[in-house]
């Protein structure tokens, strides 16, 4: 694998309440994220900084996760995913323990909306501003009438994240940055599509986290 330099951040020092011994940390989730309410019963939630001390969860997802690379059919070829993946089943350790206590966290914040616990954790590493993702819904495994909720926290170099209405519509445009936590829910995954485009700014690795309940790729 070709890693992009990182950068620590002078900013990122932790907190005392850390669930690490590296003082990393997740700072509350009540009455701090903000809810974005879309359409057709879809909305987003937005917590900016939600983990602190992200440096050591970044530097620990860039050098211990063994990401992989694929290639996937695209009309009548086969090309490269724009991205380093991995993928953790239910009772795979993650790499950190601050996303242990993120998914935990979560589950019990979302208790009354999910329905079921977040158990699945997908990783994409964003190399630089050429690795991306394009337009799409996580629906696969579950009926297309059936809702379903992903939480992703994000590491590393900001990258904007693209959401639109299914079938065409205006987009809307969410910065996400270090440490920020994003949750898609209601219809979002069923009636939007998100996505990350490249961009030609030259940009540091990032690491999305999205936690899943079962069933949802």
């Amino acid at each position: 694998m070709t890693q992009a330099a990182y950068q620590p951040s002078m900013l990122d020092f932790g907190t005392d309440d850390g669930v690490a011994g590296d003082g990393a940390a997740l700072g509350p989730l009540a009455g701090r994220i903000r809810r974005h309410e879309l359409t057709r019963g879809a909305w987003l939630d937005h917590l900016p900084g939600w983990v602190r001390g992200s440096d050591a969860v970044l530097t620990t997802l860039l050098a211990d996760v063994d990401w992989q690379a694929e290639r996937r059919r695209m009309y009548d070829d086969v090309v490269d995913v724009p991205r380093l993946l991995r993928w953790y089943g239910d009772g795979e350790p993650l790499p950190h323990p601050v996303l242990t206590a993120a998914r935990t966290a979560l589950t019990r914040h979302y208790a009354a909306e999910l329905g079921e616990p977040f158990v699945t954790a997908g990783m994409c590493l964003y190399r630089d501003g050429r690795d991306s993702v394009a337009w799409h819904g996580d629906t696969l495994g579950r009926s297309a009438t059936v809702d379903t909720m992903v939480a992703i926290v994000s590491f590393g170099s900001p990258r904007p994240l693209l959401l639109r209405p299914r079938g065409g519509g205006s987009s809307l445009r969410f910065p996400v940055g270090h440490g920020d936590l994003v949750v898609m829910g209601g219809s979002c995954q069923r009636t939007w599509e998100h996505a990350i485009p490249k961009t030609a700014r030259p940009v540091g690795p990032r690491v999305s986290v999205q936690f899943r309940p079962a069933g949802v790729a």
